[in-house]
């Protein structure tokens, strides 16, 4: 009943569910990028299971906390640079989103050229799964950090996890849907994640990048491509009076 009647409880709940939630925005374009390469049919599964695995790995964390905290200390020096365990997570993560996404923009790019779907090529249902389990690792661990950080109370931090996942797991649907209309959104969600996988490497070796200069990009980014998606609604004749749906048509 404590956590109903005291305000502070009730703040620090509502912005750590806000916070892990924003937090979640890069899990949920990963896990939406890696199920687009499933069959339409068990996409929405893999969405549900991959953000289910996340939250199971986010209470693990939460409940493992001396554990968590014995990552912080220093494991070895590398050119006068300490190393800790959560570095060597943070960079072996960071590597894996960079080569991951890579890969996907040169799949994706390769689709295009050769008269294909972008993505077309579908994954195992256990690979992909496999995949989300390891990058949630890491995102689990940043998340956790955030919350210990904001919040004292173990159970204040459960409940905001379970109800940041339930939120994400209820966007990740139409967040999918409105990326597999839009193809060029793909390319800059995976665009965000060499981005994010970059600061990751950048912070294994203790060099911080402000997460908010990195959200704030983002933003900027999804409001630009946005304008330009009504832009190209509005515009359904090209400059040679060709209509651009009938050229779609034609080039697929």
């Amino acid at each position: 009943m404590e956590f109903l009647t005291d305000p502070e409880i009730i703040v620090s709940f509502l912005t750590l569910t806000l916070l892990e939630i924003v937090l979640g925005i890069d899990n949920i374009i990963f896990i939406t990028v890696l199920t687009g390469r499933l069959p339409e049919s068990e996409r929405r599964r893999g969405q549900i299971i991959g953000l289910a695995l996340a939250m199971g790995m986010r209470i693990l964390l939460l409940l493992s906390i001396n554990w968590l905290r014995s990552l912080t200390n220093p494991l070895f020096e590398v050119f006068h640079r300490e190393i800790t365990g959560e570095g060597l997570i943070l960079l072996a993560g960071g590597l894996f989103l960079v080569g991951k996404s890579t890969w996907e923009i040169h799949g994706s790019l390769e689709g295009i050229e050769h008269g294909k779907t972008a993505g077309a090529a579908t994954a195992t249902f256990g690979a992909v799964i496999t995949q989300i389990a390891i990058i949630d690792i890491v995102f689990s661990l940043d998340s956790v950090i955030t919350a210990v950080g904001l919040a004292e109370e173990v159970g204040v931090m459960i409940a905001a996890i379970v109800i940041a996942v339930i939120v994400m797991m209820v966007l990740a649907k139409p967040i999918s849907e409105f990326v597999e209309q839009h193809p060029t959104l793909k390319i800059l969600a995976l665009s965000f994640l060499i981005l994010i996988g970059v600061s990751l490497v950048v912070e294994a070796v203790e060099f911080e990048i402000p997460k908010g200069y990195i959200y704030f990009a983002m933003a900027f980014s999804v409001f630009v491509e946005m304008l330009n998606i009504r832009f190209r609604k509005n515009r359904p004749v090209d400059l040679h009076g060709v209509s651009l749906r009938q050229a779609e048509a034609e080039a697929e």
